[in-house]
């Protein structure tokens, strides 16, 4: 091969193939996104979500994340695994990683947890299943992409410590534990580097000091300076087929700036990853076209049931009674939100409303128990854009206080991506919060009321009594976000602080109880003792937290989880859990992991006992966090990596170029400001003229004449529209 064609090769074929090698027998790869089920695209090249193939939609990661089992997660992801091989896909793009760091983010629902352990471990066992069909996975957004707002050039400002010990450790877990086939490279930068150029995260970390030897893509249209990224450690530009950069790398190889073996060894990871993972690689021995969609629709129903959290039940209101009449309504009870949206949103192969399933018995005031289904509309929150508040819809709440005013039986089940504010909660009787539970979600809330199965869920991040009370809630949103929270994310902080929260992390209720007993720790295992006393069967997920020693002179939380796992007991029974411990169990980043001395404890269930003492004292630690301004730009200092709205600020020309666009997209989602519209919109205007150029949206010569106008060039700019109009004219 050439040089150019090893080039060609580190640029995607389409928005989801890569390009073929036929005198290689090197064949296509086909990527799929998937954290919660296929969207496939094979006859489309809309990298939005129109179109998809039907398939499977399991409940996202806020509401897998709250069953605490990796068994359950490994169910899914072999479950994703099959129906990606009867449909074609080689690679699924997931699951998602990023850490909860603020309860706004629109893309909470597609992520695990506020605790990096959580979603370490969960991620591992969704991978590991996964590949053991022979299916690629493809972990991400790697590092730090923790907001939607201006995604593409957002600037995440964090200090060593935060980084190494809250952001990091999920996909360090994960990627030692379960070896997935590529890591996602995210949009945002890192302490001023975009993170597909970010040498320090793609092979100082990532390969150097972890091990992983799989490869490495951009997010689509996520790479700025590719010569940069390649330098970097960034194998795969994606979506491609524009040949982004290709002259200024060619440039650069020429002046010396950029070594040919750079693009080499990029070819050479491409070639691997394909030889293994592609039609006919290594890993198609594992793989089958048989694939049963009804038991899989039967898995996201059990997944849903098993995640769903019962937050409050007065007077054991829950589960309702075969006698008791029920009144049901709500925005949900007809329309179930039961996905999230953006790339993830998925065409299920059946749906039923709660409707269907549970019929009304009249009016509220006349029924035994009122149930409300409400929750946030698909326009709250998306990939995308961020949330405004944490506020339910003004109507809804005002439906579930009326409710409550007129039955002191008043039931709330929620479906939401992630933490509402509760304020009307001391009115009603009960909270059912089921996240966004999947296809099969409307089975799982019958099955939840009236007591056929138990919730076992817990939250796997803290709900706030308002959104005043997040630690990040002064910074969060801004193009530099300024991490000055450090460690203290979701329980760290609130602990800390002795902040009072409404549910905290870990929180669930049961239809039954459990009991702990015979706590020890001998050495590096930790076993208890666990009994179902109350007269239901049920589940039961065990938190493991290590309690920082009293006298530290190191600051740190003052706990934090180690370990969990999920057992299922039937009245009266009882079993030893055991948890292992490990040097990373009690360690914190200090220039390398260190174990500060002192006393640590074994907190299970609100018990704890004394551990042993490890290591010597260290001084305390200081933060050094970069400090980034948000001063807006002159005419002379814009480029291809603004938006065409920061544009718009001093040039008429980008004005009407926003004006246009936000027309056209509109024309798309027939006239309504909806969700795609939002996500659309923020790709398009709120997002780098680069990343548009490189996703096909526009081409390179109007981006530039953007650039030109704004930077008071007009003869300039005027010389890039006539080179498009000329170019247009050839190929008309």
């Amino acid at each position: 091969m050439t040089l150019r064609e090893k080039l060609r090769l580190t640029e995607g074929l389409s928005a989801w193939k890569t390009v073929p090698v036929p005198e290689e027998d090197l064949p296509s790869l086909f990527m799929s996104d998937g954290p919660h089920g296929l969207r496939m695209q094979d006859f489309t090249e809309n990298i939005f979500h129109q179109g998809s193939k039907p398939a499977t939609c399991f409940p996202t990661a806020v509401s897998t994340s709250q069953s605490f089992d990796t068994n359950l997660l490994a169910e899914i992801g072999k479950a994703i695994g099959e129906e990606a091989n009867e449909q074609g896909a080689d690679v699924v793009l997931g699951p998602g990683v990023n850490i909860k760091r603020n309860p706004l983010c629109g893309r909470n629902f597609e992520y695990f947890s506020e605790d990096p352990y959580v979603a370490g471990k969960l991620a591992a066992a969704f991978i590991n299943a996964l590949q053991g069909t022979g299916i690629g996975g493809c972990i991400k957004h790697f590092a730090c992409n923790n907001q939607e707002e201006r995604r593409m050039s957002s600037n995440s400002a964090v200090d060593e410590r935060t980084l190494r010990e809250i952001y990091l450790t999920a996909f360090e877990i994960a990627i030692k534990e379960s070896s997935p086939s590529s890591v996602m490279a995210a949009y945002n930068r890192v302490n001023g580097t975009y993170c597909p150029e970010n040498k320090m995260l793609l092979t100082d970390i990532l390969r150097d000091e972890w091990g992983f030897d799989g490869l490495v893509m951009s997010d689509w249209t996520a790479i700025d300076n590719r010569s940069e990224s390649l330098k970097a450690g960034c194998d795969l530009l994606m979506p491609g087929c524009h040949y982004y950069a290709e002259k200024q790398v060619a440039k650069d190889v020429k002046e010396g700036k950029l070594k040919k073996e750079v693009i080499r060894r990029a070819a050479n990871r491409v070639k691997a990853w394909v030889r293994k993972f592609g039609p006919g690689g290594e890993m198609s021995g594992q793989r089958t076209d048989s694939c049963n969609y009804e038991s899989h629709n039967t898995l996201a129903g059990k997944a849903a049931e098993q995640s769903a959290v019962l937050l409050k039940n007065d007077d054991n209101i829950l589960p309702i009674k075969p006698s008791e009449t029920v009144a049901a309504f709500g925005r949900m009870y007809t329309k179930l939100r039961y996905q999230g949206a953006g790339s993830s949103l998925i065409n299920p192969t059946k749906l039923t409303q709660i409707c269907e399933v549970i019929k009304s018995d009249g009016n509220p005031s006349e029924c035994d128990i009122a149930v409300i289904f409400t929750g946030l509309p698909d326009e709250y929150e998306s990939e995308g854009f961020d949330r405004t508040d944490l506020k339910l819809p003004p109507e809804d709440v005002k439906l579930i206080e009326e409710t409550a005013a007129v039955n002191p039986n008043t039931i709330v089940v929620l479906f939401a991506g992630g933490v509402v504010e509760t304020p009307w909660i001391d009115k009603v009787k009960a909270v059912l919060y089921m996240g966004l539970p999947g296809q099969a979600g409307a089975e799982a809330v019958k099955n939840l009321l009236y007591g056929y199965a138990n919730p076992c869920g817990r939250l796997a991040e803290s709900w706030c009594m308002e959104y005043a009370d997040v630690p990040s809630a002064d910074t969060y949103g801004a193009k530099n976000a300024t991490y000055k929270e450090g460690i203290y994310v979701g329980y760290r902080y609130y602990e800390k602080n002795a902040l009072t929260v409404r549910f905290p992390f870990g929180h669930g209720l049961s239809y039954t109880k459990f009991e702990y007993s015979d706590l020890t720790v001998k050495e590096d295992i930790v076993t208890v003792r666990v009994k179902n006393t109350g007269s239901r069967y049920g589940g039961e997920a065990v938190l493991m937290y290590v309690v920082a020693p009293e006298d530290s002179v190191v600051d740190r939380p003052l706990r934090e989880l180690k370990g969990f796992t999920k057992v299922f007991l039937e009245p009266n029974a009882e079993t030893t859990v055991k948890f292992n411990l490990n040097p990373r169990s009690f360690a914190i980043w200090q220039g390398k992991w260190v174990i500060p001395g002192g006393v640590y404890k074994i907190q299970i269930g609100g018990k704890a006992e004394e551990l042993y003492k490890q290591g010597d004292v260290f001084a305390p630690i200081t933060y050094t966090i970069p400090v980034y301004e948000d001063s807006p730009k002159k005419p002379g200092e814009f480029t291809l990596n603004d938006t065409p709205d920061e544009l718009a600020a001093v040039s008429l020309f980008a004005k009407t170029f926003c004006k246009v666009t936000e027309k056209i997209l509109l024309t798309k989602t027939g006239g309504e400001r909806n969700n795609h519209f939002e996500m659309m919109y923020a790709c398009s205007v709120l997002g780098p003229l680069r990343a548009t150029v490189q996703s096909g949206g526009i081409s390179v010569e109007l981006a530039e004449a953007l650039v030109d106008s704004a930077n008071g060039k007009i003869i300039d700019s005027a010389e890039h529209l006539m080179d498009l109009f000329v170019a247009r004219l050839k190929k008309s």
